[in-house]
């Protein structure tokens, strides 16, 4: 099992969703960096659990035990370790259906892959439980890349049939700022109401909506990245496809930019007014040959309903092997859009810092 990635500021994740806990060791975070605990707990609390009516009822505050490379306040070098104590967890939920593989989960595929040895207690170590600890050191990332004028933020640009703004081409710090600071991040806020009316339907229907996310990494300068198999697109989708429930990624217009011409798609360069050098349009989503232009980064991602919905489902049972019927109990997120912001920005300030640090 590969719980590592990066090759210049590593993360290694560790735990399972129901065990006694979970964490992260990260390397590569250069000493002396100053470790702001309080920007750390704000996004932890963005991502954490039972924060409100749309989000599951397990209840986590997601409190972090930093166990080494911290000393007064700063990085020393050493590997950062931090772990995050599993306290509001119900197992006693998943034992009567250990044996019954639920339609969406990785039940079926992890029970072959590991010879019936996984943890199947909320998913193990293939829940998203175990973004917490991606959320603190992407946390730190993204208080590094700041200093460098970086900065990443993201909206909720559908669900279902509704649908949000997209970025414009050049969108401001401000905006970014403004978003992490919503309940639901949008741009045109009057969605807010129709969005948790839709969620208050699914839920009493017994069953879950997913949405597309839309996110923008500002400040990065033209020339980071490399064609091929360490282009900037190939390393940001990477680590985003390790997020559970993420199944489609595409950057600038995506799959719309193959209905323009090449007159349409290619973007123009021109000179701003202060001598950058800017684009007009930005299909391409600040990436040109894998490497970045100098305009935003551009991208968005697919993410899927939760799979866990009380509606009765047909599947197998793998100790009678029989066909048979399923109702998963417990408590389950109607939508995880909202909570999987932080997750997205988070791996992206890891995958642009990894990025910077090996230029």
């Amino acid at each position: 099992m590969s719980a590592t990635w990066g090759k210049n500021f590593r993360v290694t994740i560790f735990g399972e969703s129901h065990g006694d806990c979970i964490g992260v060791v990260i390397d590569g975070i250069p000493s002396g960096t100053i470790i702001d605990i309080e920007y750390i707990n704000r996004e932890m609390k963005r991502r954490a659990p039972g924060q409100n009516k749309i989000s599951t009822l397990r209840k986590e505050d997601d409190v972090v035990e930093i166990i080494s490379g911290i000393f007064e306040g700063r990085a020393t070098g050493a590997p950062f370790t931090i772990i995050i104590k599993n306290r509001d967890h119900i197992s006693k939920d998943y034992s009567k259906i250990k044996d019954l593989m639920r339609p969406g989960h990785a039940d079926y595929t992890s029970n072959k892959k590991y010879n019936g040895f996984n943890d199947y207690r909320g998913s193990g170590h293939f829940s998203g439980r175990i973004t917490a600890p991606l959320v603190f050191a992407g946390s730190i990332a993204r208080q590094i890349l700041e200093q460098k004028g970086v900065h990443i933020g993201s909206h909720i640009e559908s669900v279902e049939s509704i649908v949000d703004n997209r970025f414009e081409v050049l969108p401001s710090i401000q905006l970014l700022k403004d978003l992490r600071d919503k309940r639901l991040p949008l741009i045109k806020s009057e969605l807010e109401h129709r969005i948790i009316d839709l969620i208050d339907k699914v839920k009493k229907e017994g069953d879950s909506v997913g949405g597309v996310v839309e996110c923008a990494i500002i400040g990065i300068n033209a020339g980071v990245g490399d064609p091929f198999f360490e282009s900037v697109e190939s390393v940001l989708s990477s680590i985003l496809f390790s997020i559970p429930s993420i199944k489609g990624v595409e950057f600038g217009s995506g799959f719309e930019i193959s209905k323009m011409k090449g007159s349409q798609a290619n973007d123009e360069f021109f000179y701003a007014d202060d001598g950058s050098v800017r684009t007009k349009t930005n299909n391409n989503g600040g990436i040109n040959g894998g490497i970045t232009n100098g305009m935003p980064i551009v991208f968005r991602v697919a993410v899927k309903p939760p799979s866990s919905i009380s509606r009765v489902q047909d599947t197998i049972n793998i100790s009678t092997y029989k066909n048979q019927k399923i109702e998963v109990a417990g408590r389950h997120d109607p939508i995880i859009v909202p909570r999987i912001i932080p997750v997205i920005e988070a791996v992206s300030a890891i995958a642009v810092l990894d990025m910077l640090m090996g230029r």
